[in-house]
């Protein structure tokens, strides 16, 4: 028997659950720390690991003399909430304690890396840090230090590496001015202070003296690649030779992102477009290349039909009278074929449904939430010309386009014919109609919907699908203006 008409039903909530709790990346974090702390009572730890355990950010910036490091840091604690730590903060917030234990290495700058890491596990383990992530600015500077880090159980889920030529940094530190009152970084050029009484207690820094800052840049370059060897898993370079508010953009977007995980999800796609959009075309190649089943709502209301369900015999009258299928008969129907094996298995791609925002909940209250949606975005003159040049050939059935594919000779052309429903009134009204709804579902769908350029070649649109697939959807922070 087919795998698709076996009478086996898998409740999709369990998958939901799964990847909407991160069972997977909870288990993990879990292994992960028992084998690198190796407690004695592995049950109490996780216990204790468990009742602290949230899965906040955790983001390292790091970059050469000049790069701005500093400044950004700043401006990515104050957009996320995370709190912001770097080598001068971590010591005065150490313990007494912990202070009088390393006092003659703090004094003497000569603090070696598994007490660097003490210092910056012990803060990163206190409550602001656990509940609201945290950012560490220059540190790791050495491969032993990245090492030493890794191996005490703090890992980092994104890596920032701030890059730009050397001829660039020494030109720009030029402009380097500091507030020695509260140790903020200006620059004459690019981010001049309004205020007047800060621009004349404004100096220039020591370390930014040219022949300083080629003696630091050469030892950042020295130790950079090992630094990077141990975080290229979590490891993005970005740039610094552009305007701050882009740098800093790019940046966000990278953190925004959720961390690869290596749980197996199940792809649950929608596709979302006007008539002439794509949708078929783009379902048919993802179906192909993952193994998903293509559902078409479409193709779901005849087969019902056609095989006489109960389902079927209730929707042929509407068909019959050219009338809207209630949802509570399409609902069931959808319901039906996604909780299938194959569909839960392997995933699907859906199209022709949702039309509404009242269809997307009911989607959700059944358990079949999407984990990925793209509205397929297309001027509707794009769409007119797309539909109503299209023609059929009744003879050898091939299809053409006066504009993209016209037929060959003249007599082919003379006996062309076109659909009905390809006539311009019919398409605009598709068009008015989708327009009218589809805000509402962009507005319900705003934390997980991918917008698509859909008017470009079919490829290229796929391969803009394609990478909202594989790479996680970017986590929503609150707006606000950066100065660029």
């Amino acid at each position: 028997m087919d795998q698709t008409t076996k009478p086996l039903l898998i409740p999709p909530q369990f998958a939901l659950y799964a990847e909407k709790h991160e069972i997977f990346e909870l288990y993990q974090r879990m292994l992960s720390q028992l084998i690198i702390h190796k407690p004695e009572d592995p049950m109490q730890f996780l216990i204790d690991l468990l009742r602290k355990d949230v899965n906040s950010s955790a983001t390292i910036v790091l970059g050469p003399p000049a790069s701005g490091k500093k400044t950004l840091s700043k401006l990515l604690s104050k957009k996320t909430g995370a709190v912001l730590l770097n080598q001068n903060n971590l010591i005065e917030s150490m313990p007494n304690s912990l202070k009088n234990e390393l006092s003659k290495e703090i004094k003497e700058k000569s603090l070696q890396p598994h007490q660097w890491v003490k210092i910056i596990r012990h803060r990163v383990e206190e409550y602001d840090c656990v509940r609201k992530g945290w950012i560490l600015e220059n540190f790791p500077e050495t491969r032993p230090q990245a090492l030493a880090l890794l191996s005490s159980g703090i890992f980092p889920k994104h890596t920032v590496v701030l890059t730009g030529e050397d001829s660039m940094l020494l030109e720009r530190a030029a402009g380097k001015r500091v507030d020695p009152k509260n140790g903020d970084i200006y620059h004459t050029t690019f981010d001049w202070p309004q205020e007047q009484t800060i621009q004349n207690r404004l100096v220039i820094p020591e370390k930014y003296t040219e022949e300083h800052l080629v003696q630091s840049l050469m030892v950042y370059n020295r130790h950079i690649e090992g630094v990077l060897d141990c975080l290229k898993a979590t490891t993005k370079k970005i740039n610094v030779d552009q305007p701050k508010g882009d740098v800093f953009n790019q940046i966000l977007d990278f953190i925004s992102r959720p961390a690869r995980s290596h749980a197996l999800i199940t792809p649950r796609i929608l596709l979302i477009g006007p008539y002439g959009s794509g949708r078929r075309t783009q379902a048919s190649a993802l179906a192909k290349k993952y193994d998903i089943v293509n559902v078409s709502i479409t193709n779901l209301i005849k087969e019902a039909v056609a095989h006489e369900t109960v389902l079927g015999l209730a929707i042929k009258p509407h068909l019959a009278r050219r009338a809207p299928i209630p949802d509570s008969l399409v609902v069931p129907l959808l319901v039906e074929r996604l909780g299938k094996l194959d569909c839960v298995s392997r995933g699907w791609v859906l199209h022709g449904f949702p039309r509404n925002r009242d269809q997307a909940e009911a989607l959700e209250r059944n358990g079949l939430a999407p984990n990925r949606v793209f509205f397929m975005d297309i001027p509707p003159d794009s769409i007119m010309e797309r539909i109503t040049l299209r023609y059929l050939d009744p003879i050898t059935g091939e299809r053409y386009h006066m504009l993209f594919n016209p037929p060959p000779t003249q007599e082919i052309r003379d006996r062309l014919s076109q659909k009905s429903t390809d006539q311009e009134p019919i398409i605009r009204t598709k068009i008015n109609l989708f327009y009218t709804t589809v805000r509402h579902m962009i507005d319900y769908y705003e934390n997980i919907g991918i917008h698509i350029n859909a008017d470009q070649d079919p490829n290229t649109v796929f391969e803009s699908i394609e990478s909202g697939i594989v790479n996680p959807v970017p986590k929503a922070y609150d707006e606000d203006t950066t100065s660029s």
